[in-house]
């Protein structure tokens, strides 16, 4: 258990971010997304030179004023220069829910431009740390083939192990948890409607186990709901999930204002001066 450094500077999050001082935090994988999961990483694409697009679909009456149409659903779709990969904001576009929280980001590769599939899909819900989100999508940048895998799944576990979390006893080679029991990462069945080309997510029986995927997800006490959930597709390669949990185990603390209400009394904080 882990508690605050300065109880004296409570945060609330109910209050706006704008109002709230600064400060750093940890452990990181329960620090939240401050309320900014979509400007966080929208910076980071924008910084690596990928394309916004806004769609909104709604219905426009003749000679109707701009702030009276009815905008039904936007999605903001930001695209690699090479239009390998692609990330949409979800949030705005009715998403589906993931450990009972809706998708935020959707992030996803293809091998080619002449599919108009992908090969693979990762979901982050809300109050997903944005820089595990910015690491995932920096290292999915700089790979030159985004859909091709380049590494074994044990990358994943030693990132997390790197920064003290610990293998699960009766999965060490596929599950680790973090010292407080609170946030987890392992290789197993992906959730439905989890996008994925693997033929086999295709073909497998009701009764059967499909192909495995990494998941990650906290749950700050037991038997509570989820603080974040993320998925990833079975295609996804490991080292680019692995970027994700080296991130998101990370003992470096990060910068806060409003943290989840959930955590509050488990993180240590210090005042950003």
């Amino acid at each position: 258990m882990e508690a605050p450094l300065y109880p004296d500077f409570p945060l609330d999050a109910s209050t706006p971010s704008g109002d709230q001082p600064a400060f750093w935090v940890g452990p990181r994988h329960l620090a939240g997304d401050d309320g900014r999961l979509y400007d966080a990483i929208a910076d980071t694409l924008s910084g690596l030179g990928w394309t916004s697009l806004t769609i909104v679909r709604g219905r426009h009456e003749p000679d109707e004023a701009p702030e009276d149409r009815q905008v039904l659903r936007s999605t903001v779709l930001h695209i690699s220069p090479d239009a390998l990969r692609w990330a949409q904001w979800s949030l705005a576009d009715e998403p589906f829910h993931l450990g009972e929280l809706p998708i935020a980001w959707q992030i996803s590769a293809r091998a080619d431009t002449s599919s108009p599939l992908a090969q693979w899909s990762a979901y982050f819900t809300t109050d997903v740390p944005g820089e595990a989100v910015a690491d995932f999508l920096v290292a999915l940048d700089a790979r030159d083939q985004p859909a091709v895998p380049l590494a074994g799944p044990e990358l994943v576990l030693d990132a997390v192990a790197a920064h003290g979390w610990l293998r699960d006893i009766d999965q060490p080679q596929a599950a680790a948890t973090d010292p407080m029991f609170t946030s987890h990462i392992c290789l197993g069945e992906v959730p439905p409607l989890i996008q994925d080309a693997d033929p086999r997510a295709l073909t497998t029986e009701a009764d059967e186990a499909g192909p495995a995927g990494w998941q990650a997800w906290a749950e700050p006490a037991l038997g509570a709901p989820c603080l974040w959930a993320a998925s990833f597709g079975a295609s996804v390669p490991h080292d680019l999930v692995a970027a994700f949990a080296a991130s998101l185990s990370s003992t470096a603390p990060v910068l806060r204002r409003v943290l989840p209400e959930a955590t509050q009394e488990r993180l240590l904080r210090a005042p950003a001066i």
